[in-house]
């Protein structure tokens, strides 16, 4: 985008037009201009691109505000990035912040209000001669949000799909639109390998930690491993060896004739 540069309204005051009324006041800029690009190309091949001339061509974008400071600097032939004189002023004014000769500038809009307090407002950048109103903080995060949650979104819908048809092989339909036919089948091999996954995965996790103790005067109930474990652990005399009624009830009585 180019233009030609834009003359400002307190250097025409003093030319009045045919009417005798001096030209209105451009109005100042948006908040939200991070939509517009502006170069000017002619300016750029009549002017090297420094900190000295830099900030002439930032005013001619319609990111200036020309009620600033710096524009009464500039009417007052002082350089309009002078920190000692911008210092003892109050409103709306510009500071380059950063410097990279003569790829980058970076201008902070901001309002002064004391020497010492100064609030930030907004954010410009010149990059290789384009300018650029630099997005909030707020937005940044707003957008980086909904993106990361878009692709969540969509790598769960994919695996969804992609979940559903695991073990599932669908009849093609026929001609006379007969229900289709879904038979499960068993991928071995698949199975194995979700076996394997989840024992390196079982081997990853810690042991389990032991079961707590019982409180003190608690019986656990006995169970059928307890019982059989306490006949086990009695003495061999004081089990009784069960009676065999043909072994030991002796020779058998024979009949008298």
């Amino acid at each position: 985008m180019s233009s030609t540069p834009m003359v400002p309204p307190n250097a025409a005051a003093g030319n009045p037009n045919f009417e005798g009324n001096a030209p209105a006041a451009p109005p100042p800029p948006g908040t939200d201009m991070t939509g517009i690009c502006f170069r000017d190309q002619l300016w750029l091949n009549t002017y090297p691109l420094d900190r000295n001339l830099v900030f002439d061509y930032f005013a001619l974008s319609p990111f200036y505000d020309w009620s600033c400071n710096n524009e009464q600097l500039r009417m007052r032939s002082i350089h309009p990035l002078d920190l000692s004189h911008l210092s003892k002023m109050t409103g709306t004014e510009y500071m380059l912040s950063e410097v990279m000769e003569p790829h980058l500038f970076v201008f902070r809009k901001q309002k002064r209000d004391s020497p010492e307090k100064v609030t930030p407002m907004l954010t410009y950048y010149i990059l290789d001669g384009s300018i650029y109103q630099a997005p909030q903080l707020c937005n940044v995060f707003a957008a980086r949000i909904g993106r990361a949650l878009y692709h969540i979104s969509k790598a769960f819908t994919t695996a969804a799909s992609k979940l559903e048809k695991i073990g599932f092989d669908a009849d093609s339909e026929s001609a006379t639109f007969e229900s289709k036919v879904r038979k499960e089948t068993i991928d071995f091999k698949e199975v194995k390998r979700i076996d394997l996954i989840l024992a390196s995965v079982q081997r990853k996790l810690p042991p389990a930690p032991p079961p707590p103790p019982f409180p003190e005067g608690y019986a656990p109930p006995p169970t059928a491993e307890g019982e059989n474990g306490s006949e086990t652990q009695q003495p061999a005399e004081s089990q009784v060896p069960p009676v065999d009624p043909i072994i030991d009830q002796g020779p058998p009585k024979r009949m008298k004739v």
